[in-house]
């Protein structure tokens, strides 16, 4: 019977580990510099394709800023999850993890294209 490898000691889980923390680090910089506090400054932070012409809902920079929460909370529950998931089955916690890096790197996307319009 093969010994089971601790959480921590797993390559593959390390190297997502360290996948997430770096998108959610980039996701959090990207965001944190382009936003201006200003309260004049007005940012898309929905598009809704059914509204027509006015596809893009307006919002402010607490809206944006929450896409950077995001990314943190998505880190955190994913390490809680995947973490209480590798003993009993270490595929569904690489799984987990992936899927958080999924996550992490659609969110980067979709709010720097909020940001540019």
């Amino acid at each position: 019977m093969a010994t089971p490898k601790k959480y921590f000691h797993d390559r593959i889980v390390l190297l997502l580990l360290s996948v997430n923390a770096f998108l959610a680090l980039l996701g959090t910089i990207l965001i944190v510099l382009r936003v201006d506090s200003d309260a004049a400054t007005v940012y898309a932070v929905q598009y809704r394709s059914s509204l027509g012409l006015n596809a893009f809902t307006s919002g402010s920079a607490g809206d944006i800023i929450s896409f950077a929460v995001f990314s943190v909370l998505v880190v955190i529950f994913h390490v809680f999850l995947s973490k209480k998931v590798y003993p009993l089955r270490r595929h569904f916690a690489i799984v987990v993890l992936g899927m958080a890096t999924l996550l992490l790197s659609l969110s980067i996307i979709i709010s720097n294209t909020l940001l540019t319009y």
